[in-house]
């Protein structure tokens, strides 16, 4: 988690702008004399707002931000008012889950506005929000998202200076075949199941096994990647919870070491979250902690009832993501490894046009989405290569695959970077070694069994920079063809 690499350190950037807008948020409730509750909920608003908003484009961002009330007000308006029907309740809310994975299909807006919407009827349940608090809840709502908003796009603007990769959209389908569709049934039936076991254990806190089951299936596409998802959401709430014991209970909601703390949870939450969703899960199960501290009702007895409850959900959800639509890991981790080499393919043409000196020609933004693509690629290998997984063959094969495409990520960058440099060699071998690149990518895309092992020479101390990468992504490339093309169960035979 504290060595994972931070280009720029932009995560370090981010996360600390996160604690600044949610407490900026809290404050400016308080200033407003909102209850505590009302108060909470702003902040919670203002994390998620500034978590969960990550369109490709500044312009984007402000007009999802814009919009996120309209998909939060509705709900905490129908969460507030059902708060007493438990039946209509529980049907509302397993509507807002399938509403809300199902908008997933709209790209990073309709992600942002899906979440946002069950979260808003979650923290009416975390809070047991009544309708005559409904007023005060907007208000905070509304104020917490106005602060965090001056502080990202006015105070603090990061992504105006460094403008964020374009995430890469999911994987294609039709109809019951498209993952969004598969996944919002999935959901909704792992929330079904959720909502019942864990009312059965507690009628007061059983949201915490709905919610389990919801963010499990936040950024997963197959099988394998939702049951590691949930063995590592497990893994993070049982420390989380440890501790709590030793860190919250014992400050009995004490105002000033508390606001501390869950800003220290805060940044945590969005420093760890890309590299570690455990790491990430222990800080959100802290703050809990600490928050139901402030509401006066933590003690040893609801911290155990919290790790029942997240058991449940992780059950839900690896039962339904096993038996209803499943989608396999080896198709998914498929795919996803085709559009990275794909994306190699168009670095490698750009720069070889930016180096003959083609108007407009730049491999920068084919590196970049190279970058989260390979994220991408290491989630859907995750199942294969965690420590748990038995089959020892596609283990071996599975990190293989991780290694090549991160070599070929660096000669990528280092490609880029060369080619960006008005001084760089326009060498007559670089067009040759470009091909070479473009047709070996066609060949493990295509399919191809077999692809010519490059002749393994030590670069010359004045052979271009830009050839070296090349011949890098060469043997690289080449490489691959063992993992990518033998039979994934058969032994790893290295050449």
């Amino acid at each position: 988690m504290f060595v994972a690499p931070d280009p720029g350190r932009l995560r370090l950037r981010t996360s600390s702008r996160a604690v600044v807008g949610v407490a900026l948020a809290v404050l400016t409730a308080e200033l407003a004399g909102l209850s505590l509750t009302a108060s909470i909920t702003g902040g919670l608003a203002a994390l998620l707002g500034l978590f969960t908003v990550l369109d490709p484009t500044v312009r984007a961002q402000r007009i999802t931000t814009a919009l996120l009330p309209a998909a939060g007000f509705p709900v905490l308006a129908l969460a507030t008012t059902l708060h007493g029907v438990p039946l209509a309740r529980d049907g509302a809310f397993l509507a807002v889950v399938f509403a809300g994975v199902y908008a997933r299909r709209f790209g990073p807006r309709g992600h942002a506005l899906g979440i946002f919407g069950f979260m808003m009827f979650f923290v009416t349940q975390f809070l047991h929000a009544v309708p005559a608090q409904l007023p005060e809840l907007f208000a905070a709502v509304g104020l917490a998202l106005l602060a965090s908003a001056a502080v990202r796009f006015v105070l603090w603007p990061i992504e105006r200076r460094t403008p964020p990769a374009a995430a890469p959209p999911g994987l294609p389908g039709k109809g019951i075949a498209r993952p969004t569709t598969r996944q919002a049934f999935q959901a909704t039936l792992a929330c079904s199941f959720a909502l019942g076991i864990g009312q059965a254990l507690s009628e007061d806190r059983w949201y915490w096994a709905v919610g389990t089951a919801w963010w499990i299936f936040v950024n997963t596409a197959s099988r394998g990647e939702t049951l590691v998802r949930g063995f590592r959401r497990v893994v993070g709430t049982v420390a989380g919870i440890a501790a709590g014991l030793l860190i919250a209970v014992p400050l009995h909601g004490a105002p000033a070491p508390t606001a501390a703390l869950v800003a220290v949870c805060v940044f945590g939450i969005f420093y760890t979250a890309a590299p570690s969703y455990s790491w990430m899960m222990f800080f959100v199960t802290v703050m809990a902690g600490l928050l139901y501290g402030l509401l006066g009702v933590l003690h040893p007895g609801l911290l155990l009832l919290r790790f029942q409850e997240t058991a449940i959900g992780a059950v839900g959800a690896a039962l339904a993501v096993v038996l209803v639509l499943p989608v396999t890991t080896h198709a998914t981790n498929h795919a996803w490894i085709q559009r990275a080499l794909r994306c190699v393919h168009a670095a490698t043409g750009e720069a070889a046009a930016r180096l003959a000196d083609t108007a407009g020609a730049d491999p920068a933004p084919h590196a970049a989405e190279l970058e989260l693509l390979l994220a991408r690629v290491r989630m859907a290998l995750a199942p294969l290569v965690h420590p748990l997984s038995p089959f020892r063959a596609r283990k071996a094969r599975a990190r293989q695959v991780i290694a090549l495409l991160d070599e070929c990520a660096r000669e990528v960058r280092g490609l880029a970077a060369v080619a960006a440099d008005p001084a760089a060699s326009h060498d007559a071998r670089l067009a040759a070694a470009c091909w070479r690149v473009e047709a070996a990518v066609e060949a493990l895309t295509a399919g191809e069994r077999e692809l010519e092992r490059p002749t393994q020479v030590r670069p010359a101390a004045t052979e271009p920079a830009a050839l070296v990468h090349l011949h890098g992504l060469e043997r690289a490339l080449a490489e691959l063809a063992a993992p990518l093309r033998s039979d994934p169960r058969s032994p790893l035979v290295r050449a």
